[in-house]
């Protein structure tokens, strides 16, 4: 009996041994893993990062722009040599760009945590510089970063729009990206700033913003002792004498934000600190003087005329803080040619600025004011069309314009009068057609107005990089008519 329960035993054995062995050559269905998971707590699109508990969503568009009459990517015919009006003025630009952003949330005990980023990569159309030999201006491939932050909390911390920027930037119903009447950070300002949420729309918020550099608040600060000849045809009436930072900007908004529409109001002070009269210390500086901005704007949803129509306005004044006014887009000095009756050619030109000093001198703040607004309509979910414009006024004060004309008196002829103030407006239209979801193609036709206060005729010097020569020039208001169309594809 022994010798049969090992026997049974040992079959019995051998045949688990086999039958598990046949079992690991079977193919077995795995249990299905959920490598991504959609997360529905902050709108489409978002997705659980794998292992986490943090959410992601990945956006931005591909843009293809074509120009003509313009200056660059959107902007009126100036500078060199889009406001040259000759051969070496480009008729048509171009542009390609691929905007690419990242936006993370995570839900916290002290509420959710946010990044977000956006880069931008573009390829622009060349310009030519100077004549025989001409040369093309590099840098045509740019990377920028546009927006880089944290939020938490209420809190801020980073790279993007301003608080005292109205939610449409300047572009109330489109158009170009020079139009005056209000600030614009549409590229991002660095900042920390705080939003208190009062429900039903109703926030107040506070920031401190760096705008220190040429892209953002700060215009020129001309020290107009060291301005040249050569210099002051361009629009630049000295030079651009900042010292360093001592004070952020000091901003604060309060919005109402609801199905009617929108109102904000925003105000600004902004910190003058020049330089030296001289090229160093000891030549003396003048005291720091602190300019302002207030601006106020206003958005009117579901208007009588059809869904989704909006209209959008804003006003500010600006005593020492211009580019409050005069955007970041804008640009801070410019000329513009076209024909004259009576001499070679005709020119206007523009400086703006913050502020203005001599040798000696205390700064002189300049003053400006501004409207922009646009209206859109929908004519059908696939078209929309819409008007928009923009008028603003720059003013320098009395010691300020004392010391530019005595600069203006060495190349005016005899009976020119000097007043640098200037009165700037534009105006156009548009129209976008959306074939398909998150398709469009825009058309859009501008006209900018330069109405400068010279009058008479001077003596130039010339402008080498615009190829225009020694001569008589009148003193003349100039025009600008640009068109731009886009095709842009968002995901």
């Amino acid at each position: 009996m022994k010798l049969v329960k090992s026997l049974l035993l040992g079959s019995a054995a051998g045949l688990i041994v086999v039958g598990g062995a046949q079992a690991a050559d079977l193919p077995v269905k795995a249990k299905a893993v959920e490598y991504v998971k959609i997360c529905s707590l902050y709108g489409a699109g978002f997705y659980y990062m794998p292992g986490t508990d943090t959410c992601i969503k990945f956006g931005g568009y591909l843009r293809a722009d074509a120009i003509l009459g313009g200056a660059g990517d959107y902007n009126f015919q100036q500078g060199a040599n889009a406001g040259s009006n000759n051969r070496l003025t480009n008729y048509y630009t171009g542009r390609a760009r691929f905007d690419f952003n990242v936006d993370t949330r995570t839900a916290t005990e002290y509420g959710v945590v946010r990044t977000y980023a956006d880069m931008v990569f573009s390829w622009d159309s060349q310009t030519v510089t100077g004549s025989s030999p001409s040369t093309f201006s590099t840098g045509s491939a740019t990377l920028g970063l546009y927006h880089a932050f944290i939020q938490f909390a209420g809190f801020t911390f980073g790279r993007t729009v301003s608080i005292f920027d109205a939610p449409w930037q300047s572009y109330p119903a489109g158009g170009p990206d020079t139009l005056p009447g209000g600030s614009n950070h549409t590229n991002g300002v660095n900042q920390v700033a705080y939003t208190a949420d009062f429900g039903q729309g109703i926030t107040a918020s506070l920031a401190l913003q760096d705008e220190t550099t040429a892209t953002n608040g700060q215009s020129n600060l001309w020290n107009v002792s060291a301005g040249t000849a050569s210099q002051f045809v361009t629009g630049v009436y000295g030079a651009n004498s900042w010292g360093g930072t001592r004070s952020p900007d000091i901003l604060g908004s309060v919005r109402v934000d609801q199905a009617w529409g929108l109102a904000q109001f925003s105000v600004a002070a902004h910190d003058l600190h020049a330089g030296y009269y001289g090229a160093t210390e000891v030549t003396g500086h003048p005291e720091d003087k602190w300019g302002w901005a207030v601006q106020g704007a206003l958005s009117i949803k579901n208007i009588p005329t059809g869904a989704g129509d909006i209209i959008n306005l804003q006003a500010v004044y600006t005593d020492g803080a211009t580019r409050y006014n005069f955007q970041s887009l804008f640009p801070q000095s410019f000329f513009m040619f076209s024909g004259s009756g009576t001499a070679y050619q005709s020119t206007g030109f523009a400086g703006l600025s913050d502020g203005v000093f001599g040798a000696g001198t205390g700064i002189d703040t300049v003053k400006t004011w501004g409207v922009r607004g646009g209206y859109t309509h929908n004519w059908s979910p696939n078209w929309a069309s819409a008007i928009y414009g923009a008028y603003a006024q720059l003013r320098y004060g009395t010691t300020g314009k004392g010391l530019i004309c005595t600069n203006f008196a060495a190349i005016a002829v005899a009976g020119s009068t000097c007043n640098p103030d200037f009165n700037f407006a534009v105006i156009g239209v548009n129209t976008v057609w959306t074939p398909v979801k998150n398709l469009a193609f825009t058309a859009d036709l501008s006209w900018s107005r330069l109405d400068q206060k010279y009058s008479g005729a001077i003596n130039s010097p010339g402008i080498a990089t615009a190829a225009k020569p020694a001569a008589v020039y009148e003193l003349k208001d100039q025009n600008s008519i640009t068109m731009l169309l886009r095709a842009q594809r968002n995901f």
